[in-house]
């Protein structure tokens, strides 16, 4: 299975929408929550290419971007692949 983490804020729908379609996928995932984690935060920047809005989604360290681009690999039908793969 991937390795995947997931960058969210409180109260953020596109991150809820997001964790609910891996919750579908049945995929585990990790929950980093930078809502009062300024350095969590700047982690997150960095690691997304200077992405600032939430969530930002990794699997197996790749960047897949956030909640769109997420909705966007089940689509067309890669998301499944990128979920299997280790």
């Amino acid at each position: 299975m991937a390795k995947i983490e997931i960058y969210t804020k409180a109260f953020c729908g596109y991150c809820a929408r997001a964790k609910a379609l891996l919750d579908r996928k049945g995929a585990d995932y990790r929950e980093l929550d930078v809502t009062m984690d300024r350095a969590g935060f700047e982690t997150m920047v960095e690691r997304a290419s200077g992405g600032r809005t939430v969530p930002q989604i990794f699997i197996d360290g790749r960047h897949v971007g956030g909640s769109d681009d997420l909705a966007a690999l089940e689509a067309q039908g890669k998301l499944d692949a990128l979920l299997g793969a280790s």
